[in-house]
C-alpha cells in the first residue's frame, strides 16, 4: 500500500513496576489496552470497550525509571512469539534489532517494503503512460495529484473499517482491491478517465490500509518502545522507498512499456497480501457495532468527531499536520529555485532528495542512541524549530547552502518518533484504527495542500521569499500547538494537582 505518513516515545526502556506487581519480567504497561492517563473520548458504538474492569494503578510511561533493571536473563531473544493484542511487548536495549526480532513485524516490514516500491514505480508510469495517450501535460500532472487528493475521502469516510472488522483481513482486502484496480489499468481499451479514476480508488483506500496497520502495530508490538521504533522503521522505509523507487521506475521505463512497468506493481501488491495473510496473526476487531446497528458511514464520522473533539487528541493531530504543511514548500518549488539561482539540471535531484537524507539519518539516531525518555523530551523544543532552517532561504542561498537547510529541516521531523508514543497513549484502543487512519489521510491531505500553496504564492512572490515566508509562518503556527500541547499534557496537570492537593492539606492544618 502507499505511504505510511510520518508518521506517534517516551516509555522508560526499563519501566518501573510496583512493588505488589506479579513477578512477569518487563511490563511494558498496563495489559489493558487503554494504558497511561485516561483519555476523555470514548466511542459509544464499543460497549465492550466501556464495560473493562477497573485497572489497578499502573506507572505512567513518561515516568522516570525508579527500580534497577530485571536480569538480563529475562530479556526475549529472537525466537520470543510475538505479543498478542494488549499484551505488551518485552523492551531490551537492543533498539530497532529487537524490532526485528518479532516474526510478525519482518512479514509487515517486508510487506509494506514490497508495496511501497511498486506504488512508487507505477506512479511514475502512469503519468508516463497518460502523457503518451493524451500528451497533455496539465493530465500528466493530474495524475500524480490525484495520488493525494483522495485521501481526506477515504481516511474520513472509511475510517470506520479499521476499527469494525479484524485487523489482518482488512490489510488482506486492501491489498488485493488495489491489485485489481492496478490490473485494469493493464488493458488497453482502458481509457484515460478510467485510468485517473482508478488512480483515484487506490489513493481512497491507502488511508485505510495504512491506519489499520498502525494500529495493528500495537497488537503486534505493543504499545511502548518496541511500537515507536516499528513505526520509525516504517516512515525511514518511505523516506528511502521515495528516492530508490523513482530511481527504479526511470531504469524500468528504459526497457519496458509504461504498461509493463505498471504490471511489477500488481506482483508487489499481490506479495504483500500474502505476507500479512500468512505472516501475521488473526485479532479480532477492535470495535463492535452498536446494538442500533450503525452505518460504516456514521461509525467513520462518529470517530472522526470524538477523536477532533478531545483537546488532547486534536492538539497532537495537528502536531503531525501543521509542520509538513510548511516544510513542504521548498520541495514544492525546488524546479523554480535551481532556475532561479543558476544550478545545473542535477541540482534539482539535490534538492529533492536532501530533505529525505536529513530525515532517514536524524531517525535512525534518535531511534538507536536515544532512550524513550529522552525521545519524549525533544518532541516539543524539535517540532517548535524544525522550521527554521528555512529561514535561510531569505538571502537566496547558493546550492551548497539550501541543501545543508533542506537537511536540517528534514532532520527536524525527527520529533515524530516521540510523538508516536504520545498520539498511542492518548487514544482508546477502541479508536485506534479510526484515529491512525484519519491521523494518515490529513498528513497527506495538507502535503498537498501545502504544495499548492506554495505554488501559488510563488506566483505573486519570488521563490525564495516563499519559501522563507513559510518557514515564519509555520514556525509560528507550531509554537502555538507546542503550547497548547504543554497545557493538554496529562502529566502536567496531574503534577499540578497533585501540588494543590498538598497546598490544601498544609492549609488545613
Amino acid at each position: 500500500m502507499p505511504t505510511d505518513s510520518p508518521a506517534p516515545a517516551d516509555s522508560p526502556r526499563t519501566p518501573s513496576a510496583p512493588a505488589a506487581q506479579a513477578p512477569a519480567p518487563f511490563p511494558e504497561r498496563a495489559p489493558l489496552p487503554d494504558p497511561g492517563p485516561g483519555p476523555t473520548l470514548r466511542d459509544p458504538g464499543a460497549p465492550a470497550a466501556v464495560a473493562r474492569p477497573p485497572v489497578p494503578p499502573q506507572p505512567q510511561p513518561h515516568a522516570p525509571t525508579l527500580l534497577p533493571a530485571p536480569a538480563p536473563a529475562a530479556a526475549p531473544g529472537p525466537g520470543t512469539p510475538a505479543p498478542g493484542p494488549g499484551t505488551p511487548a518485552p523492551v531490551t536495549r537492543r533498539g530497532y534489532r529487537a524490532v526485528f526480532a518479532v516474526a510478525e513485524f519482518r512479514a509487515v516490514f517486508a510487506a509494506h517494503l514490497l508495496s511501497l516500491l511498486g506504488v512508487v514505480v507505477s506512479e511514475l508510469a502512469l503519468t508516463v503512460l497518460v502523457y503518451d495517450l493524451t500528451g497533455s501535460p496539465l493530465l500528466s500532472a493530474l495524475t500524480f495529484a490525484l495520488g493525494l487528493l483522495p485521501y481526506i475521502v477515504g481516511g474520513t469516510l472509511l475510517a470506520g473499517v479499521a476499527d469494525r472488522y479484524p485487523a489482518r483481513r482488512v490489510l488482506v482486502v486492501c491489498d488485493l482491491l488495489c491489485a485489481v484496480c492496478v490490473a485494469v489499468m493493464l488493458v488497453p481499451a482502458t481509457p484515460v478517465a478510467g485510468l485517473l479514476a482508478l488512480r483515484c480508488l487506490v489513493a481512497a483506500i491507502a488511508p485505510v490500509f495504512t491506519g489499520t496497520r498502525m494500529a495493528a502495530l500495537t497488537d503486534i508490538l505493543g504499545e511502548g518502545d518496541l511500537y515507536v521504533l516499528g513505526r520509525s522503521l516504517l516512515r525511514i522505509v518511505s523516506q528511502s522507498a521515495m528516492l530508490i523507487g523513482f530511481g527504479a521506475g526511470g531504469l524500468l521505463l528504459t526497457v519496458l512499456s509504461p504498461r509493463g512497468a505498471i504490471t511489477v506493481t500488481v506482483a508487489t501488491f499481490l506479495c504483500s497480501a500474502a505476507l500479512l495473510r500468512f505472516g501475521t496473526r488473526d485479532r479480532p476487531a477492535r470495535a463492535t457495532r452498536g446494538d442500533g446497528g450503525g452505518t460504516l458511514l456514521a461509525e467513520s464520522l462518529s470517530g472522526a468527531r470524538l477523536i477532533l473533539g478531545d483537546r488532547r487528541v486534536r492538539a497532537l493531530m495537528l502536531l503531525f499536520w501543521v509542520p509538513p504543511t510548511f516544510v513542504v514548500a521548498p520541495e514544492a518549488l525546488a524546479a523554480p529555485y535551481a532556475d532561479a539561482i543558476g544550478a545545473p539540471p542535477a541540482a534539482l535531484g539535490l534538492l529533492l532528495c536532501a530533505m529525505a537524507v536529513g530525515h532517514i539519518g536524524a531517525e535512525l539516531f534518535v531511534g538507536s542512541a536515544l532512550s524513550p525518555r529522552h525521545r519524549s523530551r525533544i518532541v516539543l523544543p524539535v517540532a517548535a524549530a524544525g522550521l527554521l532552517p528555512l529561514l535561510v532561504y531569505a538571502v537566496r542561498p547558493g546550492l551548497a547552502l539550501a541543501l545543508a537547510a533542506l537537511a536540517l529541516a528534514g532532520a527536524g521531523a525527527a520529533y515524530v518518533i516521540g510523538l508516536d508514543q504520545w498520539f498511542v497513549d492518548a487514544v482508546p484502543r477502541e479508536l485506534r484504527g479510526r484515529a491512525m487512519t484519519l491521523l494518515t489521510a490529513g498528513l497527506m491531505t495538507v502535503q498537498g495542500l501545502g504544495m499548492a500553496l506554495a505554488g501559488l504564492a510563488a506566483e505573486f512572490f519570488p521563490v525564495h521569499q516563499v519559501v522563507a515566508g513559510s518557514g515564519i509562518v509555520g514556525t509560528v503556527c507550531t509554537l502555538l500547538l507546542v503550547a497548547e500541547a504543554r497545557r493538554t499534557d496529562p502529566r502536567r496537570r496531574s503534577c499540578t494537582e497533585g501540588r494543590d492537593g498538598a497546598d490544601r492539606h498544609v492549609t488545613s492544618r
